[in-house]
């Protein structure tokens, strides 16, 4: 039985991965689908900074770095 929690990219921690689900504010949002940030897209947490803002990610073959409070905007569907 596969669970899945929804949750936004901030709460990952390193090495966690999830997938996207939706993108909250329409013209912040616009900004992360045009850098592969999309609905249905498998995000990794790749690093996060020493004192936890940023946080690296790779999605779409490619690897992200975005501030915790932008993080926060994206939902995503983490598999336990």
């Amino acid at each position: 039985m596969l669970i899945a929690l929804l949750t936004s990219l901030d709460k990952l921690k390193k090495g966690e991965r999830g997938t996207i689900i939706s993108l909250n504010e329409g013209e912040q949002a616009l900004k992360f689908m045009e850098m592969g940030c999309t609905p249905g897209e498998e995000v990794v947490v790749d690093s996060i900074a020493p004192l936890g803002d940023p946080m690296a990610i790779i999605v779409s073959g490619y690897k992200l770095v975005l501030r915790r409070s932008e993080a926060a905007l994206i939902n995503i569907e983490k598999s336990l």
